[in-house]
């Protein structure tokens, strides 16, 4: 049974918060910050200014993953060079081709033999990772390597790996994002979802609360919202145990079944049931949303005719500065939102669980 009472209580959190990962999560904005620094003493707006024959973003087990998904999403189709998302850096890589690459394993033996092929064919490399071991190793005098500034415990590196492509693509005329408003940004999502902040006002608090015992369906509205979504999930199931269902809208409705479900449970047919004495009560459908524009409209529209009573994660109206600003915001909300709900329901720290009566 979740302790809900806990969210609102400072002093509690605190408590049952001991590793202070409240705390570090809400640096990602000085992670941002830290990294655009580094990036500039390292020159990387001169290395990445001709843009590339390809683009190869290397993905390892964490959140590498994640800022891959992301940032494909925000390059899009109509990005002019074809992007590569592996697991390795293909054998084909040359001197004409980027490799933007992220670890927080600085043991990983297979990211630091694709950083060393990279290199010794002539590719430019970024590369955000711990300074020491083999694959800090393997960038030197070869690969830009951008260690943390801002130390955080490892998993919640999103900030400083996205932070690091996006100064990268930038240079490279592939994305128009301010690297610094998405900090700032960042930084004013952290004090909103502060600890002292109350459930009603606090949106990572009311999002935790809202997924607490159900299944979430993180149905994205648009693939840079679904690319965000699968982020969500990963760090519910990480901090919160809480195992998700990630899809873009059009894809979910395939999901007969489950789609079933969450239109039964989204309908409102009946004000007084209780949604725990229903099946379809089980699960908590989210609708997420980061681009606008007509067409974002229009998949709104069309989610919420079946959907009515789901609700919309996205940015407030007040939020400007882009979709990569938007993207990372929510990021951070899931990021928290997923702290909040492991705190409450004791995943994490300490008890958080009410205890059994005797």
């Amino acid at each position: 049974m979740l302790d809900d009472s806990l969210l609102d209580d400072q002093s509690r959190l605190t408590d049952a918060d001991r590793e202070g990962l409240l705390r570090a999560v809400a640096r990602a904005g000085a992670q941002v910050r830290a990294t655009a620094e580094a990036a500039d003493e390292l020159g990387v707006a001169r290395t990445f200014q001709e843009r590339p024959r390809a683009l190869v973003l290397v993905t390892r087990p964490g959140v590498g993953q994640a800022i891959a998904g992301v940032v494909s999403a925000l390059l899009g189709v109509r990005c002019p060079v074809p992007v590569v998302v592996a697991d390795d850096v293909p054998t084909w890589v040359g001197a004409l081709d980027v490799v933007l690459a992220h670890t927080e394993d600085p043991g990983d033996v297979r990211m630091a033999e694709s950083i060393d092929r990279a290199a010794r064919r002539g590719a430019r490399v970024l590369l955000t990772a711990e300074p020491d071991g083999p694959v800090a190793a393997s960038a030197a005098q070869h690969a830009l390597l951008i260690p943390p500034r801002v130390p955080v415990p490892q998993g919640f590196g999103f900030a400083r790996g996205f932070a690091a492509w996006v100064v990268a693509l930038k240079s490279l005329g592939l994305l128009d994002a301010d690297v610094q408003a998405i900090a700032d940004e960042l930084d004013r999502e952290a004090e909103r979802c502060h600890p002292m902040h109350e459930s009603f006002v606090n949106p990572a608090k009311t999002l935790a609360l809202r997924i607490a015992d159900r299944t979430p369906l993180l149905w994205g509205l648009d693939d840079l919202a679904t690319a965000v979504a699968a982020h969500g999930a990963g760090v519910l199931a990480t901090y919160a145990g809480v195992v998700s269902d990630v899809a873009g809208y059009p894809q979910a409705l395939t999901r007969s079944v489950l789609h079933r479900r969450a239109v039964r449970g989204t309908s409102g047919a009946d004000l007084f049931a209780d949604p725990d004495d229903e099946h379809e009560g089980l699960v908590r459908v989210l609708l997420v949303a980061v681009r606008r524009g007509p067409q974002a409209d229009f998949s709104r529209r069309v989610a919420m005719e079946t959907l009515s009573g789901a609700d919309v994660l996205e940015p407030a109206e007040e939020v400007s500065g882009g979709e990569a600003l938007c993207a990372a915001l929510l990021a951070l909300r899931f990021e928290l939102a997923a702290l909040y709900l492991g705190l409450a329901a004791g995943t994490l720290g300490g008890p958080g669980l009410y205890a059994p009566a005797v």
